[in-house]
């Protein structure tokens, strides 16, 4: 696999705070810079550049491969599209975007903050924190998480189980990624001595929207493990319901924006559009045919499929997964539009959204019998995700009137659960990672193996494996470690 010297592209402020890490104890359990005086103006924009890197960046290149959104026609996706992984990928998103970036990070800044009570940026730092843990667990299984980010009292922390980073372990001294997010909202309804401004590059300081990120923040985490356990997620919907504070609004989407400055632009943009690896990924046929299921009739084309992807040639020029032939000329390729990557880069990285809540909404109601309407939420779901890509209110209409299989939730509940994730799927666009865990847990949207697939059995991957440097450098890893065929905790499917 090559590895990706992607770290150029990091923003100024996010390479002077995280730089090189030389061991794996530096990466998860010390600053590698070891700053003494960093204060959170300084600390927060960086953290949440980490967050976006490391949702954004080459895990966003595979999940957006696996989830056929895109094909790879060479480099590291290639070998994506036919589920070749191993322990060689993704070491440098564990170890600068995840552990020694922001994780770190917002330990430091959580830490810096505590020092004079400002409980504004504790709070932001404790569900960001629980969000980029969400993003290593979900990706790996198992990971370190209670005793990591500790200094030297554990240079080699414990690995701890999925379950018991979700739901906690009080014997074992793990707090529940729930109840982080819980301690995170109650510092922000409690009195700070500063809070953030123009630092804040997600809202600007206005502590109501960071409230309403960490409920809809919870929403995601229980809807995450709902096939397994779905008693603790009906608790945790109703919970959120009842405060009755999450993002219902486009304009309350919790958006890293980046610029679009050559250093300062983000992740997905450099390895997609701009730099070297842009000639590695094309538009998959697979979702074009999803999107455009008949090319002569328009009424059938979805809105978003224009917004979704540029189309140089005279139409769309795709790629099959997993095809192994010669390719046209890549000046025509269809690739991420404006929607995804910014016009110049600037993104904005989509982590928590309103069209999010709304699909996840529909399918606990639907499954879980919690409040509201799946229609309606579902209807609220599409809409939603049709306006933020920019689709007039009279295009919406129009379509979803041509399209009723498409606007209509029929059938039994799991053939309604399918047009939920279906259609969530479309929505995450631009964001693999979340696609490839509603696809894990519930078996939605329906994918069928790419061409020439190998990896094990030749199935898609259902987890990462392992970084062989980590095994290497902490025997708390077991070796061999999982492979990519084996489920993770919350993965019944």
């Amino acid at each position: 696999m090559k590895v990706l010297n992607y770290k150029k592209f990091l923003l100024v402020p996010l390479m002077l705070s995280i730089g090189a890490c030389s061991n794996f104890v530096d990466d998860i359990n010390l600053d590698p810079n070891k700053p003494t005086a960093v204060t959170p103006p300084v600390l927060l924009p960086t953290a949440l550049a980490g967050s976006a890197f490391a949702n954004n960046g080459e895990l966003n290149r595979f999940g957006s491969v696996v989830m056929n959104y895109l094909a790879g026609a060479g480099g590291s996706p290639a070998a994506y599209d036919i589920f070749n992984t191993n322990g060689a990928d993704f070491g440098n998103q564990w170890r600068f975007d995840i552990y020694g970036g922001a994780l770190v990070n917002y330990q430091k800044l959580i830490e810096a903050a505590d020092q004079n009570n400002a409980k504004a940026y504790t709070g932001i730092a404790k569900i960001m924190k629980a969000y980029t843990f969400s993003i290593a667990t979900d990706v790996w299984g198992d990971v370190p998480y209670s005793q990591a980010l500790k200094g030297e009292e554990f240079i080699q922390p414990r690995i701890d189980k999925q379950e018991d980073i979700y739901k906690g372990n009080q014997a074992l001294g793990i707090q529940s990624l729930f109840d982080l997010v819980r301690e995170g909202l109650a510092d922000l309804e409690a009195a700070s001595t500063s809070k953030p401004a123009a630092e804040d590059m997600v809202y600007g300081g206005n502590m109501d929207n960071w409230k309403r990120a960490g409920y809809t923040l919870m929403l995601k985490l229980a809807n995450t493990i709902s096939r397994k356990e779905p008693q603790l997620a009906t608790q945790v919907i109703n919970e959120v319901l009842t405060k009755n504070l999450y993002i219902n609004s486009n304009a309350l989407d919790l958006n890293v924006k980046f610029g679009s400055n050559v250093g300062s632009t983000s992740p997905m943009w450099n390895l997609a559009i701009f730099a070297s690896f842009s000639n590695e990924l094309i538009m998959s046929t697979r979702f074009l045919n999803v999107l455009r299921p008949s090319a002569t009739d328009p009424t059938k084309t979805d809105p978003r499929l224009a917004k979704f992807f540029t189309k140089p040639a005279a139409d769309y020029v795709t790629m099959d997964n997993g095809f192994r032939g010669t390719l046209p000329p890549t000046a025509t390729w269809s690739r991420y539009a404006p929607y995804v990557t910014g016009t110049s880069g600037e993104g904005p990285v989509r982590l928590l959204t309103n069209f999010q809540r709304a699909f996840i909404l529909a399918e606990s109601a639907l499954i879980l019998g919690t409040p509201g309407n799946p229609q309606t939420l579902y209807t609220e779901g599409i809409t939603a995700s049709m306006k933020l890509a920019g689709v007039a209110d009279a295009d919406i209409a129009a379509y979803l009137a041509a399209n009723p299989a498409v606007a209509t939730l029929t059938g039994t509940k799991e053939q309604q659960l399918e047009q939920i994730i279906t259609q969530k799927w479309i929505a995450w666009t631009g964001n693999g990672l979340e696609a490839w865990n509603d696809w894990r847990r519930t078996g939605y949207p329906r994918l069928t193996a790419s061409q020439n697939a190998v990896g094990i059995d030749g199935t898609r991957p259902v987890r990462a494996a392992y970084i062989t440097q980590e095994i290497e450098r902490n025997p708390a890893f077991p070796n061999p470690g999982p492979q990519s065929n084996e489920k993770l905790w919350w993965d019944v499917d």
